[in-house]
């Protein structure tokens, strides 16, 4: 069964408090909290300060997917703010190792995230030391883009990788995720479904993370 993680990216910030009663009261496992600063990608979205409101409304997971440059200056903002997992992006780590050593020391669960032109073979040395792979199944910066298809050879080359080495990591799929394609991803090989517009645009929300849970 899937781990169903609606980004917030797509709620509605004016009724932001319904939007998380609305998500606690659903089957969703974790929320994904996707934190942009117009430099790494060409979008803003939100930082510390919004993640700690939404903190307070929720006792389900916090995984925040950091789409900036020099993650390292802000990973005690974010764990003080609530983060539960914290993800980095590995174009813009030069220094990636130190930066999982920095997030484990904080007391948070480690995760990588990967843009969809990026070799997965760059995560070999890595994949044992973290806990979770945030695989970007559209460029990142924008909610609302399609699926690349090609992703689902990149899950499976993931899947190998992850077995040839003894990591735990989770696979995490980021991206123009449907229901109709739900079940190809999770076939492939991914553990964690991370949907924004398919969630916060739908007629009926929890029914539709509902059948994201049941692939």
């Amino acid at each position: 069964m899937s781990i169903v993680a609606p980004s917030l990216l797509a709620a509605n910030f004016i009724n932001l408090e319904a939007e998380c009663k609305m998500l606690n009261e659903s089957e969703a496992d974790w929320f994904h909290l996707d934190v942009m600063d117009g430099r790494f990608v060409p979008n803003i979205s939100f930082g510390p300060m919004i993640i700690e409101f939404i903190r307070k409304s929720t006792t389900k997971v916090c995984d925040v997917h950091l789409m900036i440059l020099e993650p390292e200056k802000y990973a005690e903002a974010f764990k003080k703010a609530g983060a539960d997992i914290l993800s980095v992006h590995i174009e813009a780590c030069p220094h990636l190792h130190r930066n999982i050593q920095q997030i484990k020391s904080l007391g948070m669960q480690a995760g990588v995230a990967i843009n969809p032109h990026t070799p997965i073979s760059s995560l070999k040395d890595v994949i044992a030391d973290i806990d979770l792979v945030c695989m970007m199944s559209v460029n990142p910066g924008f909610g609302g883009q399609s699926f690349i298809p090609h992703t689902l050879t990149r899950i499976k080359e993931l899947r190998i990788l992850i077995k040839e080495t003894g990591s735990k990591a989770k696979i995490e799929i980021d991206g123009g995720v449907t229901v109709e394609n739900a079940k190809s991803i999770m076939d492939a090989g991914a553990d964690v479904l991370v949907a924004g517009n398919t969630v916060f645009k739908s007629a009926n929300p929890k029914e539709t993370i509902s059948l994201l849970k049941k692939f």
